[in-house]
Formats: structure tokens, C-alpha cells, sequence
């Protein structure tokens, strides 16, 4: 089948409007391999904890609310309108100071007469919670509304700082009934003979590391996706939840599946004959599996050297931290900060001491033009 997306493969691990997504890819002329990471059965909400912790918010006033996701938001307050505890728990929230992490929240709330103090643009919650870090938080009461996966560890920092901290765990996303199909996607990755995987949620991304790391395959998909498969998000917030692997992903400007398809559209025939950059000094780096060349001579790379420069070419230019350079390196190679020094080094040798520079307490940068 011709079409822009023509010899490409691509992984799908979305539940919902899953036969959406792989319509889209294969008029483009993808070949798609479907994999749901989480269950295709709606949010599991446990109505009688949900209660329970919607009586404890209302047992003293609240300081500070943030607010995580819209149908979370929808949902409790749906919920409490069945028992009879709406109107209290609107005024309760009322008096607090609201901090939404994006508009779709900022959408329930304004709906229900809630109005927010301040929302990221960014749409992540680890900048709602940097937002608070200069703030005194000694002896607030804050309530933190859960959105699918457990918040307990930022709770457990702002306890840390003197708050009081209930979390309200609306719903629950499952991973999938059968995992077979997610442990044949991480082979797939792992074993690199996938162009790129789409991800359309945070938990999506969570769901498949675990499966990943229960294989034994997690270090292959992180160096798989450091440097031959891409990890399309389909914005930010799902981004987020690679940084703690060092994996770089690609999202589009608005958070809409159109938009993620079309990004990797441009992206992925972009990459077909290698990944490109010109070096600060002018000269031409390609690199396209496992040949490298400069200025259109092949240079020869060790295993650890060659993860290490996939991974600089991965975002040319951006500082790489030593933490992902290491993670980077091969499996059954030395991992240590030593063994990436030394890679970095081999780079340097063969590309010339320029191309990689050195940022101090932070990592490394490919030099680019």
C-alpha cells in the first residue's frame, strides 16, 4: 500500500479509541502492531473508599487543592452529588486555593463554580508541584486529587514539608487482562523492528516499562528507544513519564491523536536515511543503524561508544545527562559513570574532541552547527 507512513511499522499501545489510531496509520501505509498496555474496561472506581475519603476532606477545611485530571474531576463530583455531599464539597473547594494541572480540569472546575489559582502551561503535575516548592506548606491542610496511578510520593514530599496531605483516589486504570500481547511488544522493541510506538497516556507508558522490566528486556527497549524506535506521546504530560528512563520521545504542539499521527508523518521518513546533523565545525555526521559516517567516511564505534553518540544524536545540541548516557549502554557492558566518561571519550577520538562538550554537573551535548 503506497502512502506517507509507506514501510513503516508502528507499535499502538492504546486501549481507547485504539481502532481509531491504527485506521489512521494504515491509510497512511503503516504496518501497525496492536498491543493494549491497559484494560480496554472503563476507569475502576472503588465507590465505597471514594466516599469514605470524600467525608474525611469535608472533615476540616481545606488550604490547597490541586486538581490532576478532568474526568476525575467530573467523576467525584458526580459521585458526591449521588450521596448528597455535592454542595459541601463544591463549598469546601470553594475555599481553598485551587492549582489545576491543565484545562481539562480547569474546564469541570469552572463548570461546577470552581475557579483556579494558577495552572502550568505545560500541563504537567511535577510543575504544579514545582510551583509550590517556595512556598511555606507548614500546617496546610492539602487535598491531591489522584489520577489513575497512586500519588502517594508527592504527597509524601509535601508531608515532608509540614503539609497535611489527604489523596483522593477517584479511579484506577488497570493494565490489560492479557499481557501476552504487550510482552510480544516489548520484543518487538527490545529487538528493534519497530519504527516507532505511540503512546496516548502516562499509565499506557508505565504499563510497558513494567512489562518490559518483568522480561528482563527493560534496558533493550530504553536503548532501543534511545536510539532506533521513536516514542511518540501524544503530548507532554505521557512525555513526562519516559524522563525517569532518559528516553527521549517526540509530541505535538496540541494534545490530539491527528496530531501525533501527523507529527510522525514528517517524523519518521525524516529518519529513513539515517539521522543527519552538521557538526559545529561544518562537517556531515550520519548515522543509520550501525554505520557511522563523517563527512562520508565510515568510522568504526565499540557497542558502548556508538549507544552513547545515538543517544547525543537523539537531541542534538540539548545537554544528555550522565544518568541516561548510562543508561544508554549496552546490555552486559560496565555501567558506570566511569564507563560512560570512557565511551564519551572513544566518541571524541574518533570524531574529534569538538564534536562532544562537556557541561559541568549536568552531562553531555553534541556540538552541532
Amino acid at each position: 500500500m503506497s502512502g506517507t507512513l509507506a514501510g513503516f511499522r508502528i507499535g499502538v499501545t492504546a486501549a481507547r479509541k485504539a481502532e481509531e489510531q491504527i485506521e489512521m496509520f494504515v491509510r497512511r501505509g503503516a504496518d501497525v502492531e496492536w498491543a493494549a498496555a491497559l484494560s480496554r474496561e472503563p476507569n475502576t472506581v472503588d465507590d465505597a473508599e471514594l466516599e469514605r475519603t470524600t467525608k474525611d476532606v469535608l472533615a476540616q477545611p481545606v488550604d490547597l487543592f490541586l486538581a490532576t485530571t478532568g474526568i476525575g474531576m467530573k467523576t467525584w463530583l458526580e459521585a458526591a452529588r449521588r450521596w448528597g455531599l455535592y454542595d459541601d464539597l463544591v463549598a469546601a473547594l470553594g475555599q481553598a486555593q485551587i492549582l489545576a494541572r491543565g484545562p481539562k480540569s480547569v474546564g469541570v472546575l469552572r463548570r461546577n463554580g470552581l475557579r483556579e489559582l494558577w495552572s502550568p502551561q505545560s500541563e504537567a503535575f511535577e510543575d504544579v508541584l514545582a510551583h509550590l516548592r517556595g512556598r511555606d506548606l507548614a500546617g496546610l491542610r492539602i487535598v491531591v486529587q489522584e489520577h489513575g496511578q497512586s500519588l502517594s510520593m508527592a504527597a509524601h514530599a509535601l508531608r515532608r514539608r509540614g503539609a497535611d496531605v489527604v489523596t483522593v483516589p477517584v479511579y484506577r486504570v488497570e493494565s490489560a487482562e492479557d499481557p501476552e500481547p504487550v510482552f510480544g511488544l516489548v520484543d518487538r522493541i527490545a529487538d528493534r523492528t519497530l519504527d516507532a510506538v505511540t503512546f496516548t497516556s502516562a499509565p499506557a507508558v508505565a504499563a510497558l516499562m513494567d512489562a518490559a522490566t518483568s522480561t528482563g528486556r527493560r534496558d533493550d527497549v530504553v536503548a532501543a528507544f534511545q536510539s532506533d524506535v521513536v516514542a511518540a506521546c501524544v503530548g507532554p504530560v505521557t512525555a513526562a513519564a519516559f524522563e525517569m528512563w532518559g528516553v527521549p520521545t517526540v509530541f505535538p504542539d496540541r494534545s490530539r491523536l491527528a496530531a501525533m499521527v501527523h507529527l510522525l508523518e514528517a517524523e519518521l521518513p525524516s529518519r529513513r536515511d539515517g539521522l543527519g546533523v552538521e557538526l559545529a565545525d561544518g562537517r556531515l555526521l550520519l548515522v543509520h543503524g550501525e554505520d557511522v559516517l563523517l563527512d562520508g567516511v565510515a568510522v568504526t564505534l565499540s557497542p558502548a561508544p556508538a549507544a552513547v553518540l545515538a543517544a547525543l544524536l537523539a537531541e542534538p545540541g540539548r545537554v544528555v545527562s550522565r544518568r541516561s548516557l548510562l543508561a544508554a549502554l549496552p546490555s552486559g557492558q560496565a555501567r558506570s559513570e566511569h564507563a560512560v566518561e570512557m565511551a564519551v571519550a572513544r566518541v571524541r577520538a574518533e570524531l574529534g574532541t569538538s564534536a562532544v562538550q562537556t557541561v559541568v554537573k549536568r552531562g553531555y551535548r553534541l556540538a552541532v552547527g
